[in-house]
């Protein structure tokens, strides 16, 4: 049996909780929302691919807080693509999570299991990594692999939206026919960079919705698509109403008409599903 090095000592600061993880290679579909992958992808500051190597089972006594039916493991793993990660990785890791045990009742066999590691490197320890949250070993297939990167891709861009903080202003304006019109909704981001969604209606038409990332509003734009990083601002981050203040200076009609189109956003986004609430650690 290895011993575990003293660098390594349980503290508050690296103590991970349950990790839902497959006990054996091939791993199963990860049943993850585009949103619940996402919550945890945009705030992990290392994204690798790693082979399990070794693990060692704490002992109770140097394992509290693990939930029944689990056991904390030292783990180490050998890095086998770095996706995300500032200034390169040390090719050996170790980190600490807590798997819940098999069938038997005993600790599965992870030696050889790939898995995709959400994490933070500790400071000071080269390889030795904390997971952002108790589920962020992720067991690795094609389709998280795929996902993972995908977000990545979208939110390292220049152009990426930003978190949505709330609602600014609302403003409803009708055609020169019945039945037509335009309302404009000016979203607040953590970045002050402007977000504005256009609806469209026009008689006999289905109404029509688009995004604008900037401060003019740009004619071609579109609604985004399911599972794209600014379908997931939006479905995740807009409040579920129109609020009052935003439309405090419309007459009825308007903001009816305002109320009724930001209803219809809302509906076409569809709801913002999380399976897996995040803990973040």
């Amino acid at each position: 049996m290895k011993r575990i090095p003293l660098l390594i000592a349980v503290t508050a600061s690296v103590l991970l909780t349950a990790v839902d993880s497959p006990a054996q290679t091939p791993a199963p579909p990860l049943d993850y929302s585009y949103a619940d992958l996402a919550d945890r992808v945009l705030i992990a500051p290392v994204a690798v691919i790693a082979t399990i190597s070794d693990t060692i089972r704490l002992k109770p006594e140097r394992a509290p807080g693990v939930a029944p039916g689990h056991a904390r493991l030292y783990v180490e793993a050998t890095a086998d693509t770095l996706i995300r990660g500032a200034g390169g990785i040390s090719p050996n890791l170790s980190y600490l999570v807590d798997v819940p045990l098999n069938a038997k009742g005993r600790v599965p066999d992870l030696d050889d299991t790939q898995v995709l590691l959400l994490a933070r490197p500790v400071p000071g320890k080269p390889g030795e990594l904390q997971l952002i949250a108790p589920d962020a070993q992720l067991p690795l297939t094609p389709e998280v692999e795929q996902q993972v990167r995908a977000i990545l891709t979208e939110a390292l861009r220049p152009d990426a939206p930003p978190p949505i903080t709330g609602i600014t202003s609302a403003f409803h304006v009708d055609g020169t026919i019945p039945g037509e019109g335009e309302t404009q909704i000016f979203l607040s981001t953590r970045e002050q960079r402007p977000i504005s969604i256009s609806v469209l209606s026009r008689p006999g038409q289905q109404r029509q919705w688009s995004v604008a990332l900037g401060e003019i509003v740009d004619q071609a734009a579109k609604a985004p698509p399911k599972d794209s990083l600014l379908w997931y601002r939006l479905a995740c981050g807009l409040p579920r109403e129109l609020p009052a203040e935003a439309i405090a200076d419309l007459s009825e009609g308007p903001a009816q008409d305002a109320r009724s189109d930001y209803g219809f956003v809302l509906e076409q986004l569809g709801p913002c599903t999380r399976t897996h609430p995040l803990t973040a650690r």
